[in-house]
């Protein structure tokens, strides 16, 4: 997915992230390049809390018809998560993928220093379609090497009692682990809840976490949970309750405190504006970095122009 909502944060004193908290907060609407007419809600980052362990960005399309045409665009420094709920995606890139990706399927492409990939819908007329796309912040020890993509048809289950059911995603969770490339202790991880159910999900106690509702509502340490609400965990807990008078669904996003405070712009997460600035003069000079993504011509994303002030890291405040 691309950005267009891409602005700096002013510099000021970081938060940690010391302990529990309950915090509710509210996905907002935002453009996304190629489709105007296309519903975006944003959960992360928010202004307070700009990441959740490697996770520093998740964006929700749908559920609406739509016809998708998200042409060529670049990333660095991060792993795009394409998690559909409704519809299929065919993804193209620039190390030769042209892949759908159903319902109960990953794709994960890992840009390193620079890849290229287009998103379309299936076929040429409007089609439902619903997904979630998450970016996840690489470390220094990956952040600089190749690109690579990867798709995963089969993912592991755990049962979680009464009807409820998790789908590990990325990392780890519950005794499972998903099969998907992480360099940072993470977990990802969908949750489907039956009407009249309530169970407890184990946690890891030095990761923080966040729950996003997706369908239904929740109810999470007394709060509800629903389609666009990201409710903010903190850190410091064993395991967490959540329970559903209606059939829910929930994802929870969750690992360990990330290494760095990172500058994201546009389709780009680093750690200095001026990186920023080169990977953006790359691109709009057709460098080799990105490459050419198969399959198509000519078309692409130009970058926007960048801002008059110089980006700086984003800091938590909560």
């Amino acid at each position: 997915m691309t950005r267009l909502d891409a602005g700096p944060l002013e510099a000021e004193a970081a938060a940690e992230c010391d302990g529990p908290r309950t915090l509710l907060l509210e996905a907002r609407e935002v453009p996304l390049g190629g489709v105007r007419a296309m519903e975006v809600r944003r959960s992360l980052p928010q202004r307070d809390l700009p990441m959740i362990g490697a996770w520093c960005f998740l964006d929700r399309f749908g559920p609406q018809p739509t016809r998708m045409r998200v042409e060529p665009h670049p990333h660095i420094g991060l792993q795009t998560v394409t998690w559909p709920l409704i519809g299929e995606v065919r993804h193209r890139d620039t190390v030769g993928s042209d892949v759908v990706v159903r319902r109960g399927q990953l794709n994960l492409m890992t840009s390193g220093a620079g890849i290229a990939h287009s998103e379309y819908s299936v076929g040429e007329d409007p089609i439902p379609l619903d997904a979630l796309q998450l970016w996840v912040a690489l470390p220094e020890s990956r952040r600089h090497e190749g690109p690579a993509f990867e798709q995963h048809t089969e993912l592991p289950a755990v049962d979680l009692g009464g009807g409820a059911r998790a789908t590990v995603v990325m990392g780890e969770f519950a005794g499972a682990a998903s099969p998907a490339s992480a360099y940072t202790p993470i977990a990802g991880v969908e949750i489907s809840l039956p009407a009249g159910s309530t169970v407890t999900l184990p946690l890891t106690w030095d990761w923080e976490y966040g729950i996003v509702g997706v369908t239904g509502t929740a109810t999470v340490e007394g709060t509800d949970v629903g389609r666009d609400h990201l409710l903010y965990l903190g850190i410091h807990r064993d395991a967490v309750e959540v329970a559903a008078e209606e059939d829910a669904t929930i994802f929870l996003l969750g690992g360990m405190p990330f290494e760095d405070e990172i500058v994201m712009w546009w389709n780009f997460v680093a750690r200095t504006h001026d990186e920023i600035v080169e990977a953006r003069e790359a691109w709009e000079a057709d460098s080799p970095r990105f490459g050419h993504v198969v399959g198509h011509g000519d078309e692409r994303i130009p970058a926007p122009p960048m801002p008059a002030v110089r980006l700086t890291r984003r800091h938590r405040r909560i």
